[in-house]
């Protein structure tokens, strides 16, 4: 199948998508038919910021109009921010796109957890993931841990470089919603995430959505 990638947003995470879809296609056998087209990181926190998801699916639809002109057969959305306007989306797009989130719950079910933990932005976090979750209870960061994550996550996104002062911050937040909370893992629930975590122990199992969904992608 050729996949059509919206990316940009933000750009390691774009990248992190395309590892995980070599690595995905490589371990089943398969080869790779990709094209990836750039979406603004401005335009998508601008629109997230105003709750204005239909905005945002309007600025994807030519983008996935020119996947579709590539031959793509099935479009994503490389960020779990993205993800709030994925309805929206769905309903304008004239090519199916393949939605991460009940991937995601379909993966904590199998992992048979009953409570898990989710780090990311504001949005993703207080409406514990789109309120696509219910495999698990969801619990989020408390008090000032809830805005600390939001804002080291957007700078992170930004300048596509975790800080260690960043990785820390995410490591003791994920800890505390574990000691704290009861949370038997952590949903990584931003993409770029994955600048702080990938390749370190931070003591607590993850969940990468991002690995997930692109080994939804290529079981397709």
């Amino acid at each position: 199948m050729h996949i059509g990638l919206i990316g940009g947003i933000g750009p390691a995470a774009t990248e992190h998508y395309y590892r995980c879809l070599i690595a995905a296609h490589e371990a089943a056998g398969k080869k790779l038919d990709l094209t990836i087209v750039h979406a603004e990181t401005s335009d998508l926190v601008r629109n997230m910021g105003d709750n204005n998801p239909q905005r945002q699916a309007e600025i994807f639809l030519p983008l996935v109009q020119r996947l579709e002109g590539a031959g793509a057969e099935a479009a994503a959305i490389t960020s779990m921010t993205g993800h709030f306007c994925v309805n929206a989306l769905t309903a304008l797009s004239p090519l199916p796109v393949i939605n991460a989130l009940p991937a995601v719950n379909a993966a904590i079910a199998a992992k048979g957890l009953k409570r898990v933990g989710i780090l990311g932005t504001k949005l993703v976090m207080g409406t514990r993931l789109y309120g696509a979750i219910d495999a698990a209870q969801i619990v989020v960061p408390e008090g000032e841990d809830f805005e600390a994550c939001h804002d080291a996550y957007l700078a992170m996104a930004f300048a596509c470089h975790a800080t260690d002062s960043q990785r820390s911050l995410f490591f003791e937040i994920g800890q505390r919603l574990c000691d704290d909370q009861g949370a038997e893992a952590v949903i990584l629930g931003g993409t770029d995430l994955f600048l702080a975590f990938d390749g370190r122990d931070c003591g607590f199992d993850v969940i990468d959505c991002a690995q997930i969904h692109a080994e939804a992608l290529t079981r397709l």
